[in-house]
């Protein structure tokens, strides 16, 4: 079973209808021994880091979601749920995101011709082979929506890079964790692929 956690982010039923498609049995849930119980578990998310860090609090799932990963259950972190695993980030000063992984999240520099929020479709780089992109052809595109970025701290978990005016790392692997800047469940049968990776873990 495939637990998508529900923290009331604005993606969980894109994310949980593209699992469906795939054949898995998904639940949304809040319920800690459903998540620690499942095969798999998602923390998706659009939206705020300081706002999602205080839900994430409220409905006492921080310490959940750190259980999740240390017992060694895939976990994906997708968007929002990216940027969450990480230390800190520029939108909310102060605020201390999971720091399941290190690095922090930084803003998309203004520039000449970039919109901030980044909204639509970029190429991938693939600096290292991830289990996430198996199958999956060189400099793939992919959705991404968001106005903060990624700077991890150790570049050997970064399996995807994308540029926006800066370098983004938009994809991580370490160990059972996984997180996608961008949206799979957005990014046609590249993302789909991407999913039934991560479900096949």
């Amino acid at each position: 079973m495939v637990a998508i956690i529900d923290y009331d982010a604005g993606n969980i039923k894109s994310v949980e209808k593209a699992f469906q498609f795939l054949g898995q049995e998904v639940e949304v849930t809040r319920d800690k021994e459903r998540i620690l119980g499942a095969d798999k578990v998602i923390l998706p998310g659009v939206g705020a880091f300081g706002d999602a860090m205080e839900k994430l609090s409220r409905y006492r799932l921080t310490e959940v979601i750190k259980e999740a990963a240390d017992r060694g259950i895939p976990f994906l972190g997708i968007c929002l749920g990216l940027q969450l695993l990480f230390d800190r980030s520029d939108e909310a000063p102060g605020v201390a995101g999971l720091g399941i992984l290190k690095g922090e999240i930084l803003k998309i520099p203004e520039g000449e011709g970039l919109k901030i929020p980044h909204m639509g479709w970029n190429s991938l780089e693939l600096p290292r082979e991830g289990k996430l992109f198996q199958k999956i052809a060189p400099n793939p595109y992919v959705y991404f929506v968001h106005s903060y970025y990624l700077k991890a701290e150790e570049e050997e978990i970064v399996t995807a890079k994308t540029e926006y005016g800066v370098e983004i790392h938009a994809s991580v692997e370490k160990g059972n964790v996984f997180a996608c800047q961008f949206h799979p469940e957005k990014s046609g049968e590249t993302g789909l692929q991407i999913l039934r990776n991560f479900a096949g873990l």
